[in-house]
């Protein structure tokens, strides 16, 4: 097919207003990574962009206010946590990052938000911005065994209580700790 002579099926957009795959939004998410820099001028460790994507880098003891900021601020509002995962680098220390992946409908962009955490240390909740976190953060709890500071109900939401382990961690048995004995829970 001759790209250059292609039509596309839909309507020309408005004068003015830009469809979802035109341009990469850089200017707005720019100006969210400007903002982030003068309000918190000491806590961006470091910005990336790949294929249009941003990513921030904060230390965890930031990562509450900062994300505060950005749900809060009129010019951004990061209304919508689309997802919270953890990671885990072993044996790098510190050991596990978490990142959580924000997507603003005023601007119609996203923006990544990337932590570290150590092994036995924990990072404050924010479940108190964004309500669906209190399922991202249990799910991350269980299966990476990172502890969020000032979660409502911190507890496994895959797993069963008696599991001793979390499963996604690189050093936890490709067979699990008791493969040649299985359990069944009590239901």
């Amino acid at each position: 097919m001759n790209r250059e002579n292609h039509q596309s099926p839909l309507p020309p957009l408005a004068k003015g207003v830009r469809g979802i795959w035109e341009g990469t939004g850089m200017t707005e998410i720019n100006f969210t990574v400007k903002k982030l820099k003068e309000r918190f001028p000491n806590s961006i460790s470091e910005v990336t962009t790949f294929r249009g994507e941003v990513t921030v880098v904060v230390p965890k003891e930031a990562i509450f206010e900062i994300c505060k900021f950005l749900h809060s601020d009129p010019d951004l509002q990061y209304h919508l946590l689309t997802d919270l995962c953890g990671l885990d680098f072993f044996p790098q220390t510190p050991r596990f990052g978490v990142v959580y992946l924000l997507y603003s409908m005023k601007s119609n962009y996203r923006l990544r938000v990337k932590t570290r955490v150590g092994e036995r240390e924990s990072i404050p909740s924010v479940e108190s911005i964004w309500k669906v976190a209190d399922w991202y953060e249990r799910e991350t709890y269980d299966l990476f065994g990172i502890i969020f500071e000032n979660h409502p109900d911190l507890r496994r939401i895959m797993l069963w209580d008696g599991f001793e382990g979390h499963p996604l961690r690189k050093d936890f048995p490709v067979e699990g700790p008791d493969f040649d004995k299985p359990f069944v829970p009590e239901v």
